[in-house]
């Protein structure tokens, strides 16, 4: 037997998954909560756009989650591991020293958040960011063009700007800043000084601007214009070369082997983002896309390398191998999904015993249109297509009998609603798409939310076999590093799969959210655009309309 281990670092968690490689069978599995911050958040009171993460929790779940995985997989398997993958969040860039050791491990920096790593979902540097996507159109406007026409608050060059006009201390004491997807990698395998740092293309070209088409990584002379050049600084230490997850960054250490009981000198793979290997775990292939829905979404598709394409205005960009080697990998996204439902039970309490569970049963129980209500899913900005973090979440139509259950529903329609939006922009722009595979505790956990998604997309969902399919993406890439598959086309043959439950679209519900999208993108296109500006008169006595309508048929 062969296996593999896949880490997967999410937004409050860490997860080792130990696979084998001949089936994709999961043997055993872990996870680590981060024990910094709220649920592994370090925020701040007064600014509700900071969110960053301790990178010691990182460290810590290395080595508490892959030991536990390894006990739970059974005595002997730990021999059997040939190779390990790694997926994390981002862009989550790291202020690290000359050896790559992040400034937060020292004892200076440790309680500084602007040490820390600034989490994807750091909304700090908004006005960063539109000063990058300003000057890119002025000056580089081939930059904007593979990342959507907007430059992101979410993304690296904006974070570390940033961070330089609000703590220059530690933006001194950096030498350089590290992503999380590379770190990982480079901490298990010994190369963290920044010489030795193998950049992954899918953070460096989603996030940081880098395509091979202008040598990587943005110009200095482009990156100098900011600050008397302190981005410069930054752009000395990265080199004009990423790497895919088929490329393997180097050995696990002696040391690393040594503390999680492994074989040293087994191959460690390029990072990813989470939801890219989620992709990959899904069995992502041309004219498939695969929703990753947790906290957040991700949407991925591929096309072949070689073919014509064309640049997608909206999307997190169009890098060649950031996926799926071989081919060009399409990212959008939602900034808030899991995190809206999260917070309507957690911080909105929407009343005694009203808990994921029994908020989805009383929204199941309710028709489209009959709560009456439409919502703009914005509670942490919109990436995709508007990719404006400056937008906040809406709820038209709220009356005095308006429940916690149709205010569930409302919330899980408008994240559809906004899944739908992309899917029409990737589609519009000839990627195509005819299947989706959903992965995620989400798609899992919610039949009424998947249901919802097939009807407002009127096509069907499918669900990914795994319910870790971003460890099992990790894991599969250890598996094609260490050489058991060729490809990934090898590896997803036989160790991916689909769940047998399949959402297809119900007619009658696809032709109520078709109206209901049609209100939906009124407002999308009134708030998030500067161009429209027609009367809404009508909005609320339609969604009026349709819960008469509805709730007459009771």
């Amino acid at each position: 037997m062969k296996t593999t281990i896949g880490l997967d670092f999410g937004t409050n968690s860490v997860r080792a998954l130990v696979v084998d490689t001949a089936d994709g069978r999961e043997l055993g599995s872990a996870v680590y909560e981060y024990e910094h911050g709220d649920m592994g958040v370090v925020i701040d009171a007064k600014d509700p756009n900071l969110a960053r993460q301790h990178p010691a929790d990182y460290l810590t779940g290395i080595e508490r989650t892959i030991l536990d995985a390894l006990a739970e997989a059974g005595p002997g398997v730990a021999d059997s591991v040939v190779g390990i993958g790694v997926d994390t969040t981002g862009s989550t860039p790291i202020p690290v020293d000359a050896k790559g050791e992040a400034l937060a491990l020292q004892p200076e920096f440790a309680d500084n958040p602007n040490a820390m790593a600034w989490l994807w979902k750091d909304h700090t540097s908004t006005r960063e960011a539109l000063e990058i996507t300003e000057a890119a159109a002025a000056r580089h406007p081939e930059y904007l063009a593979k990342c959507g026409g907007t430059y992101s608050s979410e993304w690296y060059w904006a974070k570390l700007l940033k961070c330089a006009r609000t703590d220059a201390k530690v933006f001194q004491a950096a030498a350089s800043w590290v992503e999380l997807a590379d770190w990982v990698p480079a901490v298990l395998t010994g190369t963290t000084a920044l010489a030795q740092v193998k950049r992954c293309i899918c953070a460096a070209g989603h996030k940081a601007m880098f395509n091979p088409a202008w040598g990587g990584y943005p110009a200095e002379s482009f990156l100098s214009v900011f600050d008397d050049g302190v981005l410069t600084l930054a752009r000395k230490t990265l080199p004009d070369i990423a790497y895919n997850v088929s490329q393997a960054v180097g050995a696990l250490t002696a040391d690393w082997a040594a503390r999680l009981g492994l074989p040293a000198g087994i191959p460690v793979a390029a990072g990813a983002f989470d939801c890219h290997l989620g992709a990959i775990g899904s069995g992502i292939r041309p004219g498939t896309m695969v929703k990753v829905i947790g906290t957040s979404t991700c949407d991925l598709a591929v096309l072949p390398m070689g073919g014509d394409f064309q640049d997608i205005p909206g999307v997190c960009g169009v890098v060649p191998e950031s996926v799926l080697p071989g081919n060009y990998g399409v990212e959008a996204g939602q900034s808030a999904v899991g995190d809206i439902f999260n917070w309507y039970v957690h911080k909105l309490q929407p009343g005694a015993g009203m808990d994921h569970a029994a908020l989805n049963r009383a929204a199941e129980n309710l028709r489209p249109g009959e709560s009456g209500l439409l919502a703009l899913d914005w509670h942490n900005g919109n990436r995709t297509v508007l990719v404006d973090q400056e937008l906040t979440g809406l709820v038209l139509g709220l009356t005095l009998h308006s429940s916690p259950g149709e205010l569930f529903r409302a919330w899980v329609e408008s994240t559809a609603f906004g899944a739908r939006m992309i899917r029409d922009r990737m589609t519009e722009y000839g990627v195509p798409v005819d299947r989706v595979i959903a992965c995620g505790g989400i798609s899992l956990k919610s039949p009424m939310l998947m249901q919802i998604y097939a009807d407002v997309l009127n096509c069907p969902m499918l669900v990914s076999g795994s319910e870790q399919t971003c460890a099992l993406g990790s894991a599969m890439a250890g598996a094609v590093v260490a050489g058991v598959y060729p490809d990934f086309d090898r590896a997803a043959e036989a160790m991916t799969n689909l769940h047998e439950v399949r959402y297809d679209p119900i007619p009658e519900n696809v032709k109520i959210y078709e109206r209901l999208f049609g209100l939906y993108k009124r407002l999308h296109d009134l708030f998030g655009t500067r161009e429209y500006a027609e009367n809404q008169y009508e909005v609320m006595k339609a969604l009026i309309e349709l819960r008469n309508q509805e709730r007459g048929r009771a």
